[in-house]
């Protein structure tokens, strides 16, 4: 016999699937348009017609249950995969659709992404983008995210990489003309001990490791900071050493302009240690229109970088700024 029985609406579940993301009804009905009472009845109705609860909701919070986090779990990919076929469909015109969501570290969004989001929105008009700014090393799908960079972490074997800015980058060592004045210039970097630093730390709580190279040696050392920034204060962090607060520790490429101007002087640069450079990555199972036309724009500039070859993005420390 047929089954008769009736199935939910895709619109119904989408909104069960906001609450569930948002964590309440209010916030989803802002992010959906819909009054907060519609959003609780189309709830309620789709429990009665699934038969179980899917959300425990109290005066303060409304959470899923069991049989909600596992609904939700599969609408997810399900319903972006639909978005995303709507947006293919749109985009079969020539003109790219849709919202491109990234997931990356905020070591990128100094002077490595946003040309290339500038590029990609001039280039696609009709398209989005949105940049979640994470230091944690999550899972970029379980993030609702379409791709993400990352400094050579590990990557899931269904995972594609490929490079997206500078392919090498440095770390270098910094200090005020003023701060080497007063203490005097460290000749290793175990001397770095004795010294005033400004540290950084992830938003996991780890402290940025300073790593330095040379002729095969290998130094590791954890000085203690006077002063400690967030990664995300980054900037700050550079411009407290720039008066002179104490050694810094960064981007070769964030404390070039620094040399420059002449607000800060190298300091140890034939230890300064190279590493790869960011990777764009993404699902080799997933890919909506939009982050198909973005991967095509880092692949060109791959090959025709915008970026000269003497910028201090890829510099080798023998020829950086003094």
């Amino acid at each position: 016999m047929p089954n008769n029985k009736h199935r939910p609406s895709l619109n119904d579940l989408s909104v069960f699937l906001a609450v569930s993301t948002a964590g309440g009804f209010r916030l989803a009905a802002k992010r959906l348009g819909m009054s907060p009472s519609t959003v609780s009845e189309t709830v309620s109705r789709l429990e009665a017609e699934i038969g179980t609860p899917l959300l425990t909701r109290t005066t303060r919070s409304v959470m899923p249950t069991n049989a909600g986090l596992v609904l939700a779990a599969r609408l997810a990919p399900l319903l972006a995969e639909a978005a995303a076929a709507v947006d293919d469909a749109a985009s079969l015109s020539g003109r790219v659709h849709g919202l491109l969501k990234l997931n990356v570290p905020g070591a990128v969004m100094v002077d490595i992404l946003p040309p290339l989001i500038d590029r990609f929105l001039d280039r696609h008009p009709d398209a989005r983008m949105e940049v979640m700014v994470d230091d944690r090393l999550i899972d970029v799908t379980a993030a609702g995210c379409d791709a993400g960079i990352r400094y050579g972490e590990y990557l899931a074997q269904d995972m594609i990489a490929i490079p997206i800015g500078p392919r090498r980058q440095w770390a270098a060592l910094a200090a005020a003309p003023s701060y080497l004045a007063r203490r005097g210039e460290p000749t290793h970097p175990r001397d770095l001990m004795d010294h005033d630093c400004i540290r950084t730390r992830f938003s996991s709580g780890a402290l940025t490791e300073w790593t330095f190279v040379r002729d095969g040696e290998q130094v590791i050392v954890d000085p203690p900071g006077r002063l400690t920034v967030g990664t995300a204060g980054a900037a700050a962090a550079i411009g407290h050493a720039k008066a002179g607060q104490g050694l810094i520790m960064t981007f070769l490429n964030w404390l070039a302009p620094s040399f420059s101007d002449g607000g800060l002087r190298p300091v140890l640069r034939d230890w300064w240690p190279p590493f790869d450079g960011p990777r764009l990555y993404f699902s080799s199972r997933f890919m909506p229109a939009p982050l198909r036309a973005f991967i095509t724009l880092v692949e060109e500039e791959g090959r025709h970088p915008r970026i000269r070859t003497s910028s201090p993005m890829e510099t080798p420390p023998e020829t950086a700024p003094e």
